[in-house]
């Protein structure tokens, strides 16, 4: 039995760079992923989306570029080339969290990881089986595609993310079932290609959990460019048509017609073939229970990322990873995870942080906002961008930043000066003295916080 100071059971940004920062602080340590390097983010989430959006955003752009003199003729969209681009792109990252890895003297198995007692891990892999000791455990194992109990969930046409991901042919009717982040961008990406596109969401608005001007503000510009959105809406089945199409049955509307039904409503902690005889911790609704540190009720044990549920972000596992290790070091944190930035890659991108102002008022803070729209911001006329805003809420007897909302150009870049003022604890006249550069979409932060 091979014994490591450290196991991480999933390579993904909870997983991997954990990995990294133990093996910094001369841990040694074993990396179990059962797939590829980099996890949902980077095989089948975050970086592949992301890809496919800047195709068809630069496809959008090149068919509206007339605007600006520039003429072209006969602009196709080739899906067999952008999935080649995408896989290209995941190659070259995956590349390099390998070649890091073997840099920093990481073992890595490639097989499925299981948790047994006292802290043992068995790998199966192609080979066999290996047996692991580790003096501390770490699960980030992460999520999967969400399904809902919807009769139909099963015919040939109704995909996941993962799924639709690795489809190069359009489809001429989408229809996504859930209008959370998943199910926005893959509408923004599609609708830019030119498929007809419906968004089915269950709840009242677009994006639940986000800020009720923006999920309006976004609602109207999918409109804009075509999209159908459907809120307040239930799929009660999905039935297969004589002509191969597929049909949804709604709760009190008329049907849609569709060729292709992507299924967005979320996602699931992903435990299977992760416990073995008393190898499972405290467990609730199918998530891992941690502490603050990361730490399950078995000793030596952490868990971070998806499979603890809370917030399913890249960067909250990433920083969460890093912190758990840092606690097992007997260190103080290295990311202060209270203020973690939420952003969606659609046109324009939207990006929050901190509190909205309901959120600030319902917590019993004297609070107040500043909104200002971007229609001024020369970087925003000058290149023809969609109107969007930024709204800033803070305590209105000190000044205090207490949160940031933005739906603008590079909003998911500029976020993160306001993840920095909030962790520095910075009031609105601090965020005053900084010079930002003009023309840029930033110097409206300016604006914003005065």
């Amino acid at each position: 039995m091979k014994a490591y100071d450290l196991i991480v059971i999933g390579a993904g940004p909870g997983g991997y760079e954990a990995a990294f920062e133990a093996a910094d602080l001369g841990m040694k340590t074993a990396l179990v992923e059962k797939e590829a390097l980099g996890g949902t983010c980077l095989n089948h989430g975050c970086i592949p989306t992301k890809s496919l959006l800047h195709a068809a955003e630069l496809y959008r752009q090149l068919k509206e570029a007339g605007l600006f003199g520039i003429r072209a003729e006969q602009i196709t969209a080739d899906g067999e080339q952008m999935q080649a681009q995408k896989n290209d792109v995941v190659a070259q990252l995956r590349k390099g969290i390998e070649t890091t890895a073997a840099k920093k003297k990481i073992d890595v198995y490639r097989g499925t990881g299981t948790l047994l007692e006292n802290r043992c891990v068995s790998v199966k892999t192609a080979d066999g089986e290996e047996s692991l000791q580790g003096t501390h455990i770490l699960l980030a194992t992460g999520s999967r595609p969400a399904l809902p109990p919807i009769p139909g969930m099963d015919l040939e046409g109704v995909v996941t993310s993962d799924e639709l991901l690795e489809r190069s042919e359009k489809p001429e009717r989408l229809a996504i079932i859930g209008g959370g982040v998943i199910g926005v961008e893959f509408a923004s990406l599609y609708a830019a290609l030119g498929s007809s596109v419906t968004v089915i969401e269950a709840m009242p608005q677009l994006l639940p959990n986000l800020d009720r001007e923006i999920a309006q503000s976004l609602k109207m510009l999918m409109k804009k460019r075509g999209v159908r959105v459907m809120t307040g809406a239930r799929v009660q089945e999905i039935r297969k048509n004589g002509d191969g199409s597929l049909g949804l049955n709604l709760d009190g509307e008329d049907p849609v017609e569709a060729d292709l039904v992507l299924v967005s409503v979320g996602r699931r902690p992903n435990t299977e073939n992760l416990f073995g005889d008393n190898g499972q911790p405290a467990m609730e609704r199918g998530r891992i229970l941690v502490n603050t540190y990361g730490e399950t009720n078995l000793p030596g044990v952490y868990a971070v990322g998806d499979v603890t549920g809370g917030i399913m972000l890249a960067h909250a596992a990433t920083a969460a990873g890093r912190n758990a290790v840092r606690h097992m070091a007997g260190m103080p944190p290295c990311a202060d995870v209270r203020y973690i930035p939420s952003c969606i890659y659609t046109e324009p991108e939207i990006a929050c942080v901190g509190m909205s102002l309901d959120e600030a008022k319902a917590a019993g803070i004297q609070a107040d906002s500043h909104k200002v729209l971007m229609t001024a911001n020369g970087k925003t006329v000058l290149s023809g961008a969609e109107r969007g805003y930024i709204r800033v809420v803070y305590e209105k007897e000190s000044g205090k930043l207490l949160g940031a909302q933005m739906m603008c150009e590079r909003a998911s870049d500029m976020i993160s000066e306001f993840t920095q003022a909030l962790v520095s604890g910075l009031t609105l006249k601090d965020m005053q003295r900084a010079v930002r550069p003009h023309p840029t979409f930033c110097e409206a932060i300016t604006e914003a916080v005065c």
